[in-house]
C-alpha cells in the first residue's frame, strides 16, 4: 500500500515553517488522540501515521531528501516507525508534554518518562538560612553558629508515618500510586492523594509523627566563613542541609552572607573607600595623618601622606590596605577620599591670622 503524502497528512503547504508545521502537528494529534477515539483503530493509526509524518517534515535534511526523491529518498530507514502510541509519546515528550500536561499522560502513565518509584531513597531538601558578618568578619574571615529547625524524617517509623514501619496496599489506588478521573473527553491520570504515589499507606498511624512521616527539629550547625566574603554571597555545606528519607542522602545548606555596614569604611568590592577629614593647613601645606586600618585589631591605624595643594574630593590610593581577596592572591585598596574642613567658628586670633593670610592673597 503506497504511503500517503506527509504534507496532506499534515494538512500543510509544502511552504509550511516550522513553527506552523508544530503548530499543525498538535492540531492533528489533539484531534487523533486516543483518549478522544477510544476503541478506534483507524484514529490510532492515523496518529501514528501523523507522528511519522511530522518526524520526516521537522527534521531539515530528512524534508529535503523527501522533497526531492519523496518516500523513495528517506531509503527505508528514514522515517521512523512506531510500534504503538507509547513509541509516540517517547519521540515527542516535548509536545506532548506541552499538549497533555507532562509526557502525553491522559490515560498513557506518561509514554517516554519513567515514572519515579516512590519507595526508593530520596534525597533529603536543602536548606538556606543567613549570618551577619561585621566589615572585619567578612575580611579576615569568622566561625558562626547559626540555629537551624526544619523538618526531618521520622525515626520512629524511618519516614514511612507507619508505626513500627508496617504498611499494607493503598486502598484509594490499588497500590498503583496513581489515580485516573474523567474530564470530558480525556482521562486524567494523577497522583494519588491518599498514598502520595507510594502505593501503600500505614497500618496503623506513627504515634510520634502522626503519621506524616516527618518531626521538626532543631539542631546548631558551625560553619567556618573563608576571608574576602561579601554581601549576598552563599556558602554551600554539601550533606548539611536535611537528611534523606529511605536512606537517600542528606540535602545542602546554603548559608547567605550579609556585610553589616561600617563607620570607617565603605566596601567596593575588595576596595575600601574612607572620607579623610583635613584642616584647611593641612590641606595647603601637606601633612602626615593617622587613618583606620582594616586589621583584626579593630584600633589599627596607618599613616597617611597628604602632598601639598591637595584639593576636596582628590584621592589618595594606599595600595594592598583593602579587603583580602577569595583566592588569597593579596588585598584591594584603600581609597581615602579628601574633605576640607571649614570650622565654623573661630577665635579672634585665627580670624586675624586669617584676615593677614588672606592680604597676602591679594598682594600676590
Amino acid at each position: 500500500m503506497p504511503k500517503p503524502d506527509y504534507y496532506e497528512v499534515l494538512e500543510v503547504s509544502r511552504e509550511v515553517t516550522v513553527t506552523e508545521l508544530k503548530k499543525a502537528y498538535r492540531k492533528k494529534a489533539l484531534e487523533l488522540h486516543p483518549d478522544r477515539n477510544p476503541g478506534n483503530p483507524e484514529a490510532e493509526e492515523q496518529f501514528k501515521v501523523c507522528a511519522e509524518a511530522y518526524a520526516v517534515l521537522s527534521d531539515p535534511q530528512k524534508r529535503d531528501m523527501y522533497d526531492r526523491f519523496g518516500h523513495a529518498g528517506l531509503g527505508g530507514g528514514g522515517a521512523p516507525g512506531f510500534g504503538d502510541i507509547g513509541d509516540v509519546f517517547s519521540q515527542f515528550q516535548d509536545i506532548f508534554g506541552d499538549l497533555f500536561g507532562g509526557g502525553g499522560g491522559f490515560g498513557f502513565g506518561g509514554f517516554g518518562r519513567r515514572r519515579r518509584d516512590p519507595n526508593a531513597p530520596a534525597r533529603g531538601a536543602d536548606i538556606r538560612t543567613d549570618v551577619s558578618l561585621s566589615l572585619r568578619e567578612a575580611a579576615f574571615g569568622a566561625s558562626r553558629e547559626v540555629d537551624l529547625s526544619h523538618p526531618s524524617p521520622c525515626e520512629a517509623c524511618h519516614g514511612t508515618g507507619a508505626r513500627d514501619g508496617e504498611l499494607e496496599g493503598c486502598s484509594t489506588c490499588g497500590g498503583r500510586g496513581q489515580v485516573a478521573r474523567a474530564q470530558g473527553a480525556f482521562v486524567m491520570t494523577t497522583t494519588c492523594p491518599t498514598c502520595r504515589g507510594r502505593g501503600s499507606q500505614a497500618k496503623e498511624m506513627c504515634d510520634e509523627c502522626d503519621g506524616g512521616g516527618q518531626i521538626d527539629v532543631e539542631r546548631v550547625v558551625k560553619i567556618n566563613v573563608p576571608s574576602g566574603v561579601d554581601t549576598g554571597q552563599s556558602l554551600r555545606l554539601s550533606g548539611r542541609g536535611q537528611e534523606g528519607s529511605r536512606g537517600g542522602p542528606a540535602g545542602d545548606l546554603y548559608v547567605t552572607v550579609h556585610v553589616e555596614p561600617d563607620e570607617d569604611f565603605q566596601r567596593e568590592g575588595f576596595d575600601l573607600v574612607h572620607h579623610l577629614p583635613v584642616t584647611y593647613p593641612q590641606a595647603a601645606l601637606g601633612a602626615k595623618v593617622e587613618v583606620p586600618a582594616l586589621e583584626e585589631d579593630e584600633d589599627a591605624t596607618q599613616t597617611v601622606k597628604i602632598p601639598s595643594g591637595i584639593q576636596p574630593g582628590e584621592t589618595i590610593v594606599v595600595r594592598g590596605a583593602g579587603v583580602p581577596r577569595l583566592n588569597g592572591r593579596g588585598r584591594g585598596n584603600l581609597i581615602c577620599v579628601v574633605e576640607v574642613e571649614v570650622p565654623k567658628r573661630l577665635s579672634r586670633e585665627q580670624k586675624r591670622l586669617l584676615k593677614d593670610l588672606d592680604r597676602t592673597f591679594d598682594e600676590s
